[in-house]
């Protein structure tokens, strides 16, 4: 594997100006997007950071650095980076557990572990994750995300909200009589902004749209008909004196703590790495450009490392602003690094307004986020499927909303490894076949094409059919030997094995052994470059004998002709001794 650093990084931000392409058209396009998508970021970065349960500027935070960093760090053209949905839920998790200084050292963690994916290499192999594995803990999300938002856009008057999954549920029918209609409906109001507004422009996000109309909605009602709401000042009272920087202390990282938050910092590694190449690869499909995976996932991994320490949350590429970026003309990271300078301008400017802002207007937003999230028409598509894609589908989605996003993303990665071996298992096999290619029972389906071995007296021949590993290894032992006493030499043909792991090497070893206490030769035919080269490293081939060895089953049956000779020969001259 070729580790050269410089190989491996190449920023696309940095390639613009090393081929001299960049010109006033190129930035005129990418200034209007990037100022497009900075207002489109706006209320999701400030939900966000709400829902993950850290403060409103801790969302736009990292969305201004995390942003700024990954378009000049990354590996696509297009990709605008931030806090996204997928977070929520594991933010929110490890906030409540380890507390802030816990985020920090997790989150640094996983920017360690995203560099060295990218660093090895790693980026086409994350792609390969299972689709349902994907859908299922990105729709357990979406609901989790919901669950969440119930109890700011009715108003529930409910002291402590549990943060399990069915217990939540229970408390809010249990306090369903404690609703505020005025903030029910100021809730409704907002979704109906954000589903009907882009039949009116889709230039201006509806979420946007939404903040505006609803804060004002509610600063009428409350001077005008004495109705209150629950606002962003009303949880964070300390800004109500103004927007504060967070100064995040540095928090003690030893080995114990890095044991605790290896887990949840693995998990968000892996979101990041997944959403993020996904997005890229959403926005390469949309323009036809091409992103480097592994440049992208160094970005990642430089922005989740450098955030925390200016208060920020874990961020990743997110696909909606990502969309917003092509759509509205960005060309170049230009594009994503002046949507970052705008959220710093209205974070130097207009943030102190966020206070009066209604919770039921950002859970309607959110609402929409997990709504657009929950991907319910692929869900239900994939519920058509294979019943070992449904499985995993329904185990992860589960294990998302039940249990915890971590356990479902393991529980999930391992089902699926266990079912493609056992898929790949099932189209290997393991055949004696007789003097013609084929095997006798399948040989009355074919006329034609049928190769013809001419297998001598004492001799059989089996082949295997695929990739010689675990999953097949075991179906080795299988051979019958019970015929050893006649059997001379025993061909193994492999001309259709890819690769041969160690367990597959081991039980050719076994059979070996078991062959050479029968007094049986074991041949190889058909052994590729890639196998022999596994097999003399492992010394296996001196066990056997390379003259054992052969490319071709004719040179194989050759040589087995041979050892049936010469044993037959052996055989005589002992019978005549004996007389």
């Amino acid at each position: 594997m070729d580790l050269n650093f410089a190989s491996t990084f190449r920023p696309k931000f940095f390639s613009l100006f090393r081929k001299g392409a960049y010109d006033k058209k190129t930035f005129t396009s990418d200034l209007i997007a990037g100022i497009i998508v900075g207002i489109v970021a706006l209320p999701l970065a400030i939900a966000f950071g709400i829902a993950s349960g850290v403060t409103p500027q801790q969302g736009l935070i990292t969305a201004i650095v995390a942003g700024l960093l990954m378009s000049l760090f990354g590996g696509s053209n297009f990709l605008i980076g931030g806090p996204t949905g997928a977070f929520i839920v594991i933010v929110f998790g490890i906030v409540s557990q380890y507390g802030v200084s816990g985020l920090i050292i997790a989150t640094v963690l996983a920017g360690i572990m995203l560099v060295a994916m990218g660093v090895f290499k790693l980026g086409n192999i994350i792609k390969f994750i299972p689709y349902p594995i994907v859908v299922g803990f990105t729709s357990g999300i979406a609901l989790v995300i919901f669950s969440t938002q119930i109890k700011d856009i009715l108003g529930l008057q409910i002291e402590e909200v549990p943060s399990e999954f069915i217990p939540k549920w229970i408390s809010y029918f249990k306090n369903l009589s404690t609703i505020n209609l005025w903030e029910a409906g100021l809730g409704i109001f907002s979704l109906l902004i954000i589903v009907f507004w882009p039949k009116v422009t889709s230039k201006v996000p509806g979420s946007l749209i939404a903040i505006f109309a609803g804060t004002i909605t509610a600063l009428l009602l409350s001077k005008f008909g004495g109705v209150d709401f629950a606002t962003i000042g009303s949880k964070f009272p300390e800004l109500a004196g103004g927007i504060p920087i967070p100064r995040p202390e540095a928090p003690k990282i030893d080995f114990e703590a890095v044991k605790m938050l290896f887990q949840p910092a693995f998990t968000i590694a892996l979101l990041c790495a997944i959403e993020s190449l996904l997005a890229a690869m959403v926005a390469d499909g949309v323009t036809g450009k091409r992103h480097d995976s592994n440049t992208e996932l160094i970005g990642q991994g430089i922005a989740n490392i450098v955030t925390p320490f200016f208060g920020g949350i874990p961020s990743t590429g997110a696909i909606a602003r990502t969309m917003a970026n092509i759509n509205n003309g960005g060309k170049t990271p230009v594009a994503g690094i002046i949507h970052a300078i705008v959220l710093l301008l209205i974070f130097l400017f207009l943030m102190p307004y966020a206070v009066y802002i209604p919770l039921s207007v950002l859970a309607a937003i959110l609402i929409i986020v997990a709504y657009n999230m929950s991907e319910w028409r692929t869900f239900k598509y994939l519920l058509k499927g294979h019943r070992a894609d449904v499985a995993v589908l329904l185990l992860t989605f589960f294990l998302t909303v039940i249990i915890d996003l971590t356990v479902a993303i393991e529980v999930g990665v391992l089902l699926a490894i266990i079912l493609f071996v056992k898929r790949v298992s099932e189209s290997s096999s393991i055949t004696q076949i007789d003097n013609n290619f084929l095997p006798a029972t399948e040989r009355s389906e074919y006329t034609s094409d049928v190769e013809i071995l001419d297998i001598p007296r004492g001799v059989e021949v089996y082949e295997i059919d695929g990739p010689f590993f675990f999953g097949l290894a075991n179906k080795l032992d299988e051979i019958d030997t019970a015929s050893h006493h006649i059997v001379k030499a025993r061909v193994i043909r492999m001309r259709k094995v890819p690769f041969v792991d160690s367990t597959g090497l081991n039980n050719l070893r076994n059979l070996w052994k078991r062959s050479k206490k029968e007094r049986i030769q074991l041949i190889l035919s058909g052994v590729s470059d890639s196998v022999l080269q596994t097999l003399i490293k492992s010394g296996f081939a001196d066990e056997v004998g390379k003259e054992n060895i052969f490319p071709h089953i004719q040179l194989a049956l050759e040589r087995a002709a041979e050892i049936v000779r010469h044993q037959n020969e052996l055989a005589v001259k002992k019978g005549l001794r004996n007389e």
